[in-house]
């Protein structure tokens, strides 16, 4: 196979397709300005949930797609899979189990759970693949590379048509970046921070609230992720009394201590109005470029199912 492909952007989605089209026998490379723990991926919560993207009835199937995935790569302790209980809760209200979390095995917390977390009004369970970002991101980037593939960081496009024409197809895994690079105003910087603080041993599942203020703490192998914010603005910077209420608030939610914050990181989810873009186009010069992005706060449970898609749309442009 002689096609090269050049993959834009090296957060969960870049690399998710350059695994998948490297493993294929494409020569494929990756260009970014960040990679890894860097990109917006780098500073995710990633626990498998459809998060904040649209609409569902194209999302759902991508990302019941990268669950089974994930259950499989979950049998690997190396690649930072493991299987957690999730719980997701509303502080007025009942809250609502999905269609699709049924047949994965969703149940309402029992309201004796519930009183033990007494911030919220109702909630469900359902178990899930959790990405530890710190082991997960290398290991695809690990993948990627033993497949063949070649990343190139400090690369900075202004548009599709710069990548050298040496390489017959480019996708477009550019998240928030794709604003500029293809020039769609339906893309949003939606801000996320997080403080990253020591493990909590008595924490065993995810506690996830989404109604106002959005709220979660993710215990990952060696420290917990708590959170959040989504706000529209394309600040990077941490704001330290954003850090100081999220953590007084999953301390509160918790019933724990304060704990000491060991990072803080600020991430910006590439929402799109219209939805994730997810198709073939045409450069001016007449190669093909594929888009893969938008996909709001669910880049890691979208990425798989996105990628075999990539896969199939290079297929069918040879």
């Amino acid at each position: 196979m002689t096609e090269r492909i050049a993959i834009i952007g090296a957060g969960v989605s870049g690399l998710t397709c350059g695994v998948v089209l490297a493993e294929q026998g494409y020569c494929t490379a990756i260009f970014a300005k960040e990679t890894g723990r860097q990109t917006t991926s780098g500073a995710a919560a990633a626990v498998w949930f459809p998060y904040h993207v649209e609409p569902a009835e194209r999302v759902i199937p991508l990302a019941l797609e990268t669950y089974q995935v994930l259950l499989e790569l979950a049998r690997f302790p190396e690649s930072g899979v493991s299987i957690i209980e999730t719980r997701q809760f509303l502080r007025t209200g009942e809250i609502e189990i999905p269609d699709w979390a049924i047949p994965l095995g969703a149940s309402v917390i029992p309201s004796e759970v519930e009183g033990s977390l007494e911030s919220f009004k109702s909630g469900f369970s359902l178990r899930v693949p959790l990405m530890d970002t710190t082991i997960y991101l290398d290991y695809l980037a690990t993948r990627f590379r033993n497949g063949g593939g070649e990343m190139y960081s400090n690369v900075r496009f202004e548009k599709l048509e710069d990548v050298d024409r040496t390489f017959d197809l480019v996708t477009n895994c550019a998240g928030i970046g794709a604003r500029e690079l293809v020039r769609d105003a339906d893309l949003e910087p939606h801000r996320g921070q997080v403080a990253i603080v020591p493990k909590i041993e008595s924490l065993s599942c995810a506690v996830v609230c989404d109604d106002a203020p959005l709220m979660y703490a993710i215990p990952r192998a060696n420290d917990c992720v708590f959170g959040g914010t989504n706000d529209l603005s394309n600040n990077l910077t941490a704001d330290p009394a954003t850090t100081s209420r999220i953590v007084t608030e999953c301390s509160r939610v918790l019933n724990i201590d304060k704990p000491r914050v060991l990072a803080e990181r600020v991430g910006l989810r590439p929402f799109r109005r219209s939805g994730v873009r997810l198709e073939s186009d045409r450069l001016p010069d007449g190669r093909t470029v594929i888009h893969n992005y938008g996909h709001g706060g669910a880049g890691f449970t979208l990425s798989w199912g996105c990628a075999r898609e990539v896969l199939e749309a290079a297929v069918s442009s040879r």
